[in-house]
């Protein structure tokens, strides 16, 4: 097999082999792990946007845009085998691009609060790369079980009694999922004999009437942990506190974890029960419809009633998934792959806008006065004690015009999550409220409610963000803290990011376009993996 093909494993061996060699470094040596794990993560992204490049051409298997890795050597079903399309390509970069600012941040000491954070971190992201590039459901339970691990030692990483209590509770519900993980995978063995994800969406529309109920439990059990993840109504009480408790860079990186349940959600929902799946066409859509829907109401309530950014910035983050499982719902009732492709831009947008957000909170809340007042986040909360403060202070360069910077990407941060022009978030509501106009489903009433929520939620999220705004930059007892340039740059990256997006609007849209068609019509992905070719073929025997 030729080099270049090998490249669709390298997201998951590159962290893995650089977590593993950090295991071997004696912990007080953190600025070597920290240089090995920016090395890591720049690697992630330029192997991840070569993939990228490679999934929008006509490099890859077979001429497609799509690319299958056959660990092991053994054909499909049999083996575990690695899928590159389009979706797991735009995830695996938006991984390595929230990466990046998350290591640096990490470097103004927060990596100093615990034990091995730069190699917990690294598994973190091999379980998230392994998850978007598996194409069978046991390797998916794999990944995720991998991560988990990882993001527990991450949210524990530090000290505060508000930190512990947060972590047990995340690893308590986590530990549910993945029990309903199993069940669910169980089930659907037990029913079509295997866990090929491209082999269940052939075997799905041929299985027998009498079948169908077991096969629909097990997804029904297999959907609702990952469900789980996402954080959908009324399973959405460990997220808040879970969020805003973690460490700002752990928080950061959280910001995409529940983009992995959304992930799988669309993905198994949009290729085994889509049009071609006979009598188990749609199943399920009522379900995302209807939570989706309730997480978004949820979600800007708990906005308008929250009175520190962190807990608001986790109420965004499940008005996000609220929104995308929404839109998939309707994506497997019909809707329109406009709609689809806007829900994806409106991800992407969103998640870059929230993990900037969570690294804002602690600069924003440093010193005494209106700002920690109004935000009302303790030591406790974040584990950090006055010493701990001083000694992040030490490190580094001290920026000028430091409420103006932080302003700046606050507004920019405030303009994206509410959907106001002329940012990305903008442009992503717009699209899926363009694409759901041109949508025919079933339920017309409940397309015309999501609409409306869909505004609701960016006018409370535009209140919820001004009144903390107004307090914290233009109180008349604010105190300007001291932010370090290795605090405010990885901001400002990640602002940046989403004004990249804006103006490359078009060019974004037109691979998301292809996208969504790809995902509501998986026909070269199931050819495709079916027929992807072994390295080495039996010898025919002679007659």
């Amino acid at each position: 097999m030729p080099v270049p093909e090998h490249l669709i494993i390298a997201p998951i061996l590159i962290p893995f082999v650089t977590g593993a060699l950090m295991l071997l470094y004696h912990e007080r040596q953190r600025r070597a792990k920290l240089g090995l794990g920016i090395a890591s993560a720049v690697s992630l992204l330029i192997v991840a946007v070569e993939l990228l490049n490679r999934a929008k051409g006509n490099d890859l298997a077979g001429g497609k845009d799509i690319g299958f890795y056959l660990l092991g050597d053994w054909a499909v079903p049999f083996g575990i085998a690695l899928v590159l399309d389009r979706m797991s390509a735009m995830m695996l970069v938006l991984v390595a691009l929230l990466a990046i600012p998350a290591l640096i941040y990490s470097a103004a000491g927060w990596h100093k609060q615990g034990q091995h954070f730069h190699s917990l971190f690294q598994f973190l992201l091999m379980g998230l790369n392994g998850a978007f590039l598996t194409g069978d459901l046991f390797n998916l339970f794999v990944f995720f079980e991998v991560l988990l691990a990882a993001s527990y030692g991450l949210l524990l990483h530090g000290t505060g009694q508000l930190r512990v209590r947060a972590g047990l509770h995340y690893i308590a519900i986590n530990l549910t999922a993945s029990l309903l993980f199993l069940i669910g995978v169980s089930l659907i063995y037990g029913v079509t004999g295997t866990l090929n994800m491209a082999h269940l969406a052939a075997l799905i529309p041929k299985l027998p009437e009498a079948d169908l109920p077991l096969l629909h439990a097990g997804a029904a059990v297999l959907g609702l942990a990952f469900l789980i993840k996402a954080g959908i109504w009324p399973l959405t009480f460990w997220l808040p506190t879970t969020y805003m408790a973690g460490a700002a860079p752990v928080a950061a990186m959280f910001a995409i974890m529940t983009k992995v349940g959304i992930y799988v959600i669309m993905r198994l929902a949009l290729m085994l029960f889509g049009p071609d799946a006979g009598a188990s066409a749609g199943f399920g859509s009522g379900v995302l419809i209807a939570g989706g829907m309730a997480t978004v109401i949820y979600g800007a309530l708990g906005v308008l009633a929250s009175q520190g950014v962190g807990r608001m910035a986790a109420h965004l983050v499940l008005i996000s998934s609220g929104t995308l499982l929404a839109v998939t719902g309707f994506a497997l009732a019909g809707g329109s792959p406009e709609m689809l492709s806007g829900g994806l831009y409106y991800m992407v947008s969103s998640t870059l806008a929230v993990s900037a957000l969570f690294l804002l909170i602690e600069p924003m809340s440093r010193e005494e006065g209106g700002i920690a007042a109004m935000l009302a986040l303790t030591a406790d909360a974040w584990g950090l004690d006055e010493g701990d403060e001083d000694s992040q202070q030490e490190e580094g360069l001290a920026i000028p015009a430091t409420m103006t910077i932080l302003g700046l990407c606050f507004g920019a941060c405030l303009l994206v999550l509410a959907g106001l022009p002329p940012l990305s978030g903008f442009i992503g509501k717009f699209a899926i409220l363009s694409g759901a106009l041109d949508t025919q489903v079933a339920l017309p009433n409940a397309l015309w409610g999501f609409m409306g929520l869909l505004l609701l939620s960016g006018f409370a999220t535009l209140i919820g963000l001004i009144r903390i705004g107004i307090q914290t930059f233009w109180g008349v007892d604010v105190t300007v803290p001291r932010v370090l340039a290795v605090e405010i740059a990885p901001v400002i990256a990640l602002v940046a990011m989403g004004m990249v997006m804006t103006v490359k609007a078009q060019d974004t849209m037109t691979y998301l376009n292809e996208t969504a068609h790809a995902l509501l019509g998986p026909v070269s992905y199931l050819e495709g993996m079916t027929a992807a070719p072994r390295v080495t073929q039996e010898p025919e025997v002679a007659p």
